[in-house]
């Protein structure tokens, strides 16, 4: 493997490369990004309809686990996440990148992330797949978004920090390794560690809230009647309370997780001068 040093200018390059590379292909490859979370969203959604008689604890697992698919997928075709933007702060604190260089790809990424995980929304939509094992698969998606939106605001600042922590410790390592296993391999257990323990996502909940919203407010009455709820119960499911309760302080939290916990404490260990 490569030592924590040179893992660290491996993550300073390549942090420069995203900066100072035409925007166009940061933003086409966000989406593409904000696509595989989203498509990673979707298996675990699967792994976790009809596992209600499982143990808790093992449902999460194999879920998180499923769900490492999506970053390993980010990392080996080069697709530029949000929730990995934030590690371009090392190029910052060295000076090989400007605050707006910095700032415009981290708007960039975000906005490509959004278009992935709601294009992914519409094929799913389109696809019937939320009436998957008689509308029991839309229902998990159901549970999981209305639960995300319900946390208190320090609760989902919190969930975010935690969460980039282990995303961008992931990224970090798989800098480490020398072939495509090793870089596939050594992300799986951070990701399920996030993913299992409930931490939040803001690119994966891109694709998860508003998929939640969809269905609540455009489901037809046969997939009401499938699942047998009513309809109010999810009616709290809607933009505002994504974006107010959810996306604003899990975005913030995952970005104090990226740059704080992870990116400058690493560079300040590996790559400033002492």
């Amino acid at each position: 493997m490569f030592s924590p040093a040179e893992m660290a200018k491996i993550t300073e390059d390549g942090a420069v490369y995203k900066a100072t590379k035409h925007q166009l292909y940061s933003f086409i490859s966000a989406i593409i990004a904000g696509g595989f979370i989203a498509l990673a969203f979707v298996f675990y959604t699967t792994t976790q309809t009809g596992s209600a008689d499982m143990p808790w604890g093992v449902a999460k697992l194999i879920g998180g686990t499923v769900f490492s698919l999506g970053v390993t997928m980010c990392v080996v075709f080069g697709a530029e996440l949000f929730t990995s933007s934030p590690l371009t702060a090392v190029a910052k604190a060295t000076h090989r990148i400007t605050w707006g260089q910095m700032f415009k790809n981290w708007l960039v990424v975000y906005g490509g992330n959004f278009i992935g995980g709601l294009s992914v929304v519409a094929l799913i939509w389109f696809a019937g797949q939320i009436m998957a094992a008689n509308g029991q698969w839309g229902l998990t998606i159901l549970k999981t978004a209305q639960h995300k939106i319900h946390h208190t605001w320090m609760e989902a600042f919190t969930l975010g920090i935690l969460c980039n922590i282990m995303v961008c410790v992931a990224v970090w390592m798989a800098n480490a390794g020398k072939s495509l296993t090793d870089k596939a391999f050594i992300m799986i257990l951070p990701i399920a560690l996030f993913v299992s323990s409930g931490f939040e996502h803001c690119v994966a909940n891109m694709f998860m809230i508003p998929m939640g919203i969809a269905i609540a407010q455009g489901a037809e009455p046969s997939f009401w009647a499938a699942i047998g709820v009513d309809p109010a119960t999810y009616a709290d499911l809607n933009l505002s309370h994504f974006i107010v309760k959810n996306l604003i302080p899990v975005t913030l939290g995952n970005i104090v997780g990226g740059v704080f916990f992870i990116g400058l404490v690493q560079w300040f260990l590996h790559i400033r001068e002492h």
